[in-house]
């Protein structure tokens, strides 16, 4: 019997809807497989009217990441235009569950990138900006490592929300993308650092991975226009209060997000 992925989908649009969390769903609708996962992440997105998605998150591609989230491979998930911010935004802690921020690098797409088997070439090839950002993401989840990677694929891999900033004066290709150094700061002094080439060796393989997984497929590949978060040089940096976190990569522009 071929798998259906509207049940799971408007389970977890339901517990989105209702700002619960994630458990472990009935076996009968629980995605087993990335293509179920990728299956149940596309009816999410058109049952929250994001198809097609203003871009994709994608997880777990740094070695820190993986190891902290006991992965190995990356996982992505689709952002809605209302989630995507632009440089310095402030939003409301409130209006999360359990938020933690990551330290990230992103670009946004001239080309499409179809469906498909992707170099690491083509992927160069078809972005046009490449910038700092923060992801602000969400544990909405009982038990992350017992839900296992199906399911947290389903649910956008923690996604909540994206800061992105300016491509900066100096032109991306000139750029050593694997020597940049991040870091994220918070308001009481904490943070932490990292560098792009613990971003899969390149942070633009991401890209490439990206647009040849079942994720892509399901929604018709990639689009000009789209913004793709990288992945985190640093694991995430769990809330616990308002705060403002500043993400530096230089030479690109500095971006902040002010949660009160």
């Amino acid at each position: 019997m071929s798998f259906d992925p509207l049940p799971a989908a408007a389970a977890l649009h339901r517990i989105r809807i209702e700002r619960g969390i994630v458990a472990a769903l009935p076996a009968g609708i629980a995605p087993g497989t990335e293509d179920e996962g990728a299956a149940v992440q596309h009816a999410l997105a058109r049952l929250f009217e994001a198809d097609p998605p203003r871009g994709f998150k994608i997880g777990a591609t740094g070695r820190r990441m993986q190891e902290y989230l006991r992965v190995d491979a990356p996982i992505a998930g689709f952002m809605p235009a209302n989630t995507v911010h632009q440089g310095h935004p402030t939003l409301r802690y409130g209006d999360y569950i359990r938020p933690g921020v990551e330290c990230e690098v992103a670009v946004s797409l001239r080309a499409d990138l179809p469906p498909g088997p992707c170099s690491l070439e083509q992927a160069l090839e078809a972005v046009g900006a490449f910038f700092a950002g923060i992801e602000l993401v969400e544990n909405r989840y009982t038990d992350a490592l017992a839900l296992g990677a199906p399911m947290l694929l389903a649910d956008q891999m923690y996604h909540a929300a994206a800061v992105v900033g300016a491509p900066g004066d100096q032109d991306w290709h000139e750029l050593d993308l694997t020597a940049l150094r991040g870091s994220i700061t918070l308001s009481d002094g904490s943070g932490d650092t990292g560098i792009t080439s613990d971003l899969l060796g390149h942070p633009l393989k991401g890209l490439a991975m990206l647009a040849a997984s079942p994720l892509a497929a399901a929604f018709g590949g990639l689009r000009a226009g789209q913004v793709i978060m990288l992945g985190s040089v640093t694991p995430p940096i769990w809330l616990t209060g308002p705060t403002t976190v500043k993400v530096q990569f230089p030479p690109l522009p500095t971006v902040t997000l002010r949660l009160t």
